[in-house]
C-alpha cells in the first residue's frame, strides 16, 4: 500500500467533504436521538460517517474501516488488522448541539496499534490539523496555506487544556495539585491540537474516551513533537484488547520536561 504521507492530502480532502456535510445540518434544525449508552446522535454524525466511509473505501479498498457510527467487529476479527482506518465522524456531538463550533471530524490510519496518519477538521471554525509519519504536522485555516506546527518547550507557568463537557473528580484533584498554571477549556479533539500547535503545554484526560476519539489527535501531537501516554507513561496504543475504551491518558507538548514530578507514587 501507499506510504501514510502519500495518503495524507487525499484523506484531508475527504475529511473536508465530511465537514461540509455536517455544516448542511448545522445550519438547519438539529434533531437529536440517543444511542444505547445514552450518548447523543444527530443526522450530522451519520452524514459524515457515510461520506468518510465512501471516500476511504474508494481511496484504499483493501483497508478495513472502524467508525463510531458503523458496525463493531469483535476483537478476534480486529486482531488480524495490521492496517485500518479509525474514524469519529463527529467528535464533540454535545458541542455541535450547543452550536459552539468546537466539534471535529477525526480520521486516523492505524498501523500495528499506532496512529501513523491523522486528520482533525473543525468545520464550523474552518480549521484543520493533519499529520503523517515522517511528514511533520500541519495546520490550515480558512482554506489558506498549510503552516507547519510544533509543540513548545515549557517555560515558566504551565498552560493546561481541559475538556469543556467532560470533567471528573480525578481531573480536578490533579489540577489542584499542579503548580501555578493557566487553564483553558475546549471541546472535542481540538484539545490535542492546542498542544500540537504550542498553545498549551499539557492535556490530561482522566475520564472515559474511546479509541476513535483520540487516534487522529494523537498522531498530530506526536508528529508535532509531543507525547501521548497512559498514566504510567507508556504510549497510548490501539486495537490491543476487546474493549475500545481508552485508559486515562496524558498529552505533553515538551517531551524533555520532568512531567513525572506531578504524579507521585
Amino acid at each position: 500500500m501507499a506510504e501514510p504521507v502519500e495518503l495524507l492530502h487525499p484523506v484531508h480532502e475527504i475529511a473536508l467533504q465530511a465537514g461540509r456535510e455536517i455544516l448542511k445540518i448545522y445550519a438547519a434544525d438539529i434533531e437529536v436521538t440517543h444511542k444505547d449508552d445514552d450518548s447523543p446522535l444527530t443526522q450530522a454524525d451519520l452524514a459524515s460517517h457515510h461520506c468518510l466511509v465512501e471516500g476511504l473505501k474508494k481511496l484504499t479498498p483493501d483497508i478495513p474501516i472502524l467508525s463510531e457510527e458503523g458496525e463493531m467487529p469483535d476483537y478476534e476479527t480486529r486482531a488480524g488488522w495490521h492496517w485500518y482506518w479509525l474514524i469519529d465522524p463527529l467528535d464533540g456531538t454535545r458541542e455541535f448541539i450547543k452550536r459552539n463550533g468546537e466539534f471535529t471530524v477525526n480520521v486516523a490510519l492505524i498501523h500495528n496499534g499506532h496512529p501513523v496518519l491523522g486528520v482533525v477538521y473543525a468545520p464550523a471554525l474552518d480549521v484543520s490539523y493533519f499529520a503523517a509519519q515522517g511528514s511533520g504536522a500541519w495546520k490550515q485555516e480558512d482554506s489558506g496555506p498549510y503552516d507547519a506546527i510544533t509543540t513548545r518547550r515549557v517555560e515558566g507557568k504551565l498552560s493546561i487544556v481541559a475538556s469543556r463537557s467532560h470533567r471528573s473528580e480525578e481531573l480536578e484533584a490533579l489540577l489542584d495539585g499542579m503548580p501555578e498554571h493557566s487553564e483553558v477549556s475546549v471541546g472535542s479533539s481540538l484539545k490535542f491540537c492546542q498542544v500540537a500547535e504550542g498553545r498549551a503545554d499539557f492535556y490530561p484526560r482522566l475520564g472515559l474516551t474511546s479509541e476513535w476519539d483520540t487516534a487522529a489527535g494523537q498522531c498530530v501531537v506526536e508528529q508535532a513533537g509531543g507525547l501521548v501516554t497512559t498514566l504510567d507513561f507508556k504510549p497510548l496504543a490501539y486495537n490491543s484488547k476487546e474493549s475500545l475504551l481508552n485508559p486515562f491518558f496524558l498529552v505533553f507538548g515538551d517531551p524533555t520536561h520532568h512531567w513525572q514530578q506531578y504524579f507521585p507514587e
